[in-house]
């Protein structure tokens, strides 16, 4: 007699993105060659300054057990720099380092989330919000948002989602898939609506925060009002900003009760984040930004690069990303069609097909709770971005 898995096996499903990676890298493996446009990774290497600050700790023996939520000195550098540089007021206590944001994401809900509560999610999303809901026991209250308002959640729409379950609303600004900064404006209404709700607190995913353009700017959430300290858990890391994917490291700040609570899941779960990343991500913290200001500059130059092109796309439509390097196209305009030989009859059809037949991986807008859009990441050089758009370009003319 096999094992029977448990029911919570029912509630996930594989991530989207890593699925279409994986799809991608099985055609390069087959001796095709794939354009890839599917995962959220920097194409550059870690900075220098970073790695060498790794070596540095292998070589001087800081290869053993940290404390559960990290070692002190990026606790308190993370601290300071988010009471002098952000201006939300932290203690070390407060902050807590894990195996990336998505961990810090997982940990935050395990400790504010059960079965009966509901988490309020604006959709698009970013493709792990749901599921790692769906884990906790509770349910996931996705809120269309359209592409006409923005991609945006209004203070209306949350009011309307609100019920006496209501336990978090999830927010990601700049957003993954679409690119969109809430302006601070927007972000202080919902602030208020949120601070109407005793008990109802807010995740906020400030993951992209060092990237923005044309002026956008990032706005922690929890910096907004001073009542919203108790009821708001800000997460963030150095995955995107420092390219810095592979080396599993983000942070949570949160009430010190929350803290506390993904100190001790975490001594239960992982004893620790990496020693040597965590003296790396210090170095990033806390030495020479100068890597940030022009790996920047190059997703400027790439996403100017991609508005152009898909203007040039038939049926294809996009709104300007303020952030991160995504571009969340409609290719709703498609569906009937054949293409590639092919019936495309929604965003999973088209993009199956545009890696088979163009050999162009994209990411479905359905596993951002968005059909009829399709995401590409633009966290590559201009030559492939080029020689991508070209192929979709003749994909779509069909």
């Amino acid at each position: 007699m096999s094992l029977t898995l448990a029911e919570r096996v029912n509630a996930i499903a594989p991530s989207a993105t890593l699925a279409m990676a994986d799809a991608a890298k099985r055609l390069k493996a087959e001796g095709k060659a794939v354009l890839d446009f599917a995962l959220g990774e920097p194409d550059f290497d870690t900075p220098k300054n970073i790695q060498e600050a790794a070596f540095e700790a292998i070589r001087t023996g800081k290869t053993h057990y940290t404390p559960p939520a990290g070692i002190i000195e990026l606790r308190k550098a993370l601290a300071q720099h988010y009471t002098e540089k952000v201006g939300l007021p932290t203690k070390d206590m407060q902050v807590v380092i894990s195996n990336g944001a998505k961990h810090s994401i997982h940990n935050a809900l395990m400790a504010i989330c059960g079965p009966g509560d509901e988490v309020i999610i604006p959709a698009p999303y970013w493709v792990s919000y749901a599921d790692l809901v769906k884990l906790t026991g509770a349910t996931p209250i996705v809120i269309t948002t359209t592409e006409e308002s923005g991609f945006k959640l209004t203070a209306d729409q949350f009011h309307q989602a609100v019920t006496p379950r209501t336990k978090v609303l999830m927010l990601n600004s700049p957003s993954n898939p679409t690119g969109v900064v809430y302006a601070r404006s927007e972000l202080e209404l919902l602030a208020e609506a949120v601070l109407k709700y005793p008990g109802i607190g807010v995740l906020s995913d400030e993951i992209y925060e060092q990237l923005t353009y044309d002026g956008a700017e990032p706005t922690c959430f929890g910096t907004l009002r001073p009542e919203l300290a108790d009821r708001t858990i800000t997460i963030s890391g150095v995955s995107k900003s420092y390219a810095m994917t592979g080396w599993r490291i983000g942070w949570s700040i949160a009430p010190l009760a929350v803290a506390k609570f993904m100190t001790d899941v975490q001594s239960q779960e992982t004893s620790n984040p990496c020693s040597i990343s965590q003296w790396a991500a210090l170095e990033a913290i806390t030495g020479p930004q100068e890597s940030v200001v022009e790996m920047k500059e190059q997703f400027a130059k790439r996403r100017s690069y991609v508005l152009q092109r898909i203007e040039q796309l038939p049926g294809v439509t996009c709104i300007s990303p303020g952030g991160a390097f995504y571009a969340f196209m409609n290719i709703s305009s498609h569906f009937g069609r054949t293409l590639g030989g092919k019936l495309i009859t929604d965003s999973t059809s088209f993009c199956l097909t545009a890696l088979s037949e163009a050999h162009v991986a994209l990411v479905m807008g359905s596993a951002f709770g968005a059909e009829g859009y399709a995401r590409l990441s633009f966290a590559t050089d201009l030559k492939t971005l080029e020689k991508g758009f070209h192929a979709l370009e003749n994909f779509v003319k069909g």
